[in-house]
């Protein structure tokens, strides 16, 4: 870990702590050469794996481009995408696997954009899902539909 003072490369830990209910650890360091103390955040890699096999880290704004092509023309917020993305990122942190297929971030997605935005979640499912007909969206408007009637009829609990 290089100084960010000096750029001195040796720093000696003096204090770590869990952060961030246990997905980073925070440690405070102190430079040997200058004597000035910093922080550092560690953070778990996310790795996604792809389908050619390739690999790359998760980006969370990669995630909300794709999400961003199915809002347009919604009453979508970049709030919205960004909590969004977090909640997307939070959800595939929580399985705790270092490596994630690709297919497991669409998953991920699906679900919080089906509570921001029935039509843009449509839009991003028939791509995701390779809809190829008017009848996978009515099937998936019917699924809708059922979830839509249960949550009204349930009793509240």
């Amino acid at each position: 870990m290089h100084c960010p003072y000096c750029r001195h490369t040796d720093t000696r830990v003096l204090d770590s702590r869990v952060a961030d209910d246990g997905g980073s650890i925070r440690r405070r360091r102190t430079c040997s050469s200058c004597e000035r103390r910093f922080t550092t955040v560690e953070l778990m890699q996310l790795t996604v794996l792809k389908r050619s096999g390739a690999s790359e880290p998760f980006t969370r704004d990669k995630a909300i481009s794709g999400v961003r092509k199915a809002c347009k023309g919604r009453p979508v917020t970049e709030d919205q995408l960004a909590c969004l993305g977090q909640a997307v990122e939070d959800a595939l942190r929580l399985e705790g696997a270092a490596e994630i297929p690709a297919h497991e971030v669409g998953l991920a997605i699906l679900g919080p954009l089906r509570e921001l935005d029935e039509v843009a979640y449509l839009r991003f499912a028939s791509v995701y899902r390779a809809f190829e007909s008017a009848d996978d969206f009515e099937d998936e408007i019917a699924v809708l539909r059922a979830e839509r009637a249960v949550a009204t009829s349930a009793p509240p609990g």
